[in-house]
């Protein structure tokens, strides 16, 4: 054997062994973690416990970074862990969803320990989703709270589900935390949602067999999913039936000819995306080379030298020494720059796919008031339906111009494609109809114009949603400290 064989063997067994030596490691950290966890239980907690601070005495650590969740200081270059006023940035969004309730009200999320509270002020709760519906059902508080596992135990699956949001207003009172995701009993991993166990049946696939590195994704995928309600009794549905895929979901929808709410202005059959971010992730780089959400959301963290995981869930760029420079060496500066490159070319496609699609909107309203008829706009309501779609998937996702960049460009890629087609075939029609030349289009260059051009009193959703905070809310929260469902340490 020649003497550089022999080297090269050395130096890839050396390689190999020191790859095994860090598995070894990352395995003893976090068995001596659950080690040193269940060794200093001081609280016996059984069942499902939906009142965060019970486990407080048991977790000290974990719990109070869980409670650094509150914490809205962080801020990049796109958005960061305060509450973002999306509409007035960009009010071309309350015209794609004109007749929808996002058009009233739609900021960017807060952190876990906001997720009930902001369900109380938004505008968007209180009053139907559409004006044609009903109350709002029980489902829309499924990914709020560990109030939610408790119900569903306790009443049932399917009747839960029935609910609405104000019949068990009063019952959701905890914000997103351990009973989300952990056994009371053991603090491993679980699914506290069917909905997820009940999509990956649809796909064929058994979440028992998923590994615990899977699990710490799949803990997350329990709501940060596409979804949707059966029109009869608001069963949750993932539309996994055809994967994964934005067009899997399309044709889901589809086959049952599906729509959120017909648009005001166009009268297309929009279907609104909820916030298919795990589903964009699975297309990432991140995803395929087997890095879990809890990586980069839930670092490690070493403190008095104790390791554990931090449950101050946020974005990994707020602490990249404990999140990215564990597997890239390049420096923070570099990282970070990396991200926002992506997050700003992603970011002119998306301006470009919303003026496009708000255009199309109107110009399709002023073919509607010109005479056009369904015959005339068929064709025409299908891309401004598959247009929407795919924005609204890509937009909805939290962090899919960073998860995914090559699938996030390539959603809105499409959805600008459709937007043009639908405009070039409005031409057509328009001038079937006697119209040469360009639409009239509304200023729109504010949020008040458009939601005033769209028909909203904003003054009055603003005053019913008042009454409701000051009349509704106190009595939840009430009957719930009356009924030993919430406990006040923080």
């Amino acid at each position: 054997m020649k003497p550089w064989v022999g080297w090269l063997l050395f130096f890839v067994t050396m390689g190999v062994v020191f790859l095994l030596g860090m598995l070894a490691a990352s395995i003893t950290q976090r068995r001596a973690e659950i080690v040193s966890i269940m060794s200093n239980k001081k609280v016996e907690i059984k069942g499902i416990e939906s009142r965060n601070e019970i486990f407080a005495d048991n977790y000290p650590r974990q719990y109070e970074s869980w409670l650094q969740t509150a914490d809205t200081t962080f801020q990049s270059e796109f958005n960061g862990s305060s509450v973002v006023d999306v509409l007035a940035e960009r009010p071309e969004m309350v015209i794609l969803w004109a007749g929808y309730a996002f058009s009233k009200d739609y900021g960017t999320p807060r952190g876990h320990m906001h997720a009930v509270n902001d369900v109380h002020h938004t505008l968007r709760t209180g009053a139907p989703m559409t004006p044609d519906a009903g109350p709002q059902p029980a489902t829309c508080w499924t990914c709020k709270s560990p109030d939610v596992p408790r119900l569903m135990d306790s009443l049932g699956i399917a009747e839960y589900y029935k609910g609405t949001m104000a019949s068990l207003g009063h019952e959701i009172v905890n914000p997103i935390g351990c009973a989300d995701c952990h056994e009371a009993e053991t603090m491993n991993l679980k699914i506290s949602r069917p909905a997820l166990i009940e999509g990956f049946q649809n796909m064929g696939q058994d979440i028992t067999q998923m590994s615990q590195q899977e699990m710490r994704a799949l803990a997350c995928a329990q709501c940060h999913v596409e979804y949707y309600f059966t029109p009869e009794g608001k069963y949750l549905i993932f539309p996994w039936h055809n994967g994964l895929s934005m067009e899997g979901a399309e044709q889901y929808y589809d086959s049952l000819q599906f729509a959120d709410y017909t648009h005001k202005l166009s009268r297309a059959p929009i279907i609104k995306a909820q916030h298919p971010d795990y589903e964009i992730y699975k297309t990432g780089i991140h995803a395929q080379r087997g890095v879990s959400c809890a990586d980069c959301h839930m670092p490690y963290v070493s403190e008095g030298g104790v390791k554990y995981t931090s449950h101050h869930v946020r974005s990994p760029l707020a602490s990249i020494n404990n999140t990215c420079q564990v597997c890239h060496r390049e420096s923070e500066e570099d990282l970070r720059t990396a991200v926002y490159e992506r997050q700003r070319s992603a970011n002119q496609i998306r301006n470009l796919a919303e003026r496009e699609l708000a255009t199309a909107h109107i110009e399709a309203k002023f073919a509607w008031d010109n005479g056009a008829t369904e015959a005339q706009m068929a064709d025409i309501l299908q891309l401004l339906r598959q247009s929407q779609w795919r924005w609204d998937y890509a937009v909805a996702s939290h962090g899919g111009a960073f998860h995914s960049p090559v699938e996030f460009q390539r959603l809105l890629s499409l959805s600008l494609d459709r937007a043009h087609k639908a405009r070039f075939a409005l031409s057509k029609v328009l001038a079937q109809l006697g119209h040469i030349g360009d639409v009239p289009l509304p200023d729109i260059s504010t949020k008040e114009k458009a939601q005033a051009y769209i028909g909203l009193d904003m003054p009055q959703e603003e005053a019913d949603k008042k009454a409701f905070m000051e009349t509704v809310v106190p009595k939840w929260l009430e009957s719930a400290k009356a009924n030993n469902r919430l406990v006040s340490r923080r």
